[in-house]
């Protein structure tokens, strides 16, 4: 909503820069697309690795009590 606000306020004050990023956005988003899906890839190998090393500790803690 922060967004849509800022951007009403640029077309008043600025349209043609505020057309020029309504037609930019969805170019800027589309390039930046495949470094979004890297980190994601790049998260989950980091969470498997971290899930690899607390592995050990988390067999030797052995079954949690259950909560009543």
């Amino acid at each position: 909503m922060l967004t849509f606000l800022l951007w009403c306020l640029l077309l008043v004050l600025c349209w043609p820069l505020a057309l020029l990023a309504l037609v930019l956005y969805p170019i800027v988003w589309l390039f930046l697309l495949p470094f979004r899906i890297l980190g994601i890839a790049v998260e989950g190998v980091l969470d498997l690795l971290r899930a690899i090393l607390f592995l050990p500790a988390r067999i030797l803690r052995g079954p949690r009590a259950r909560r009543a």
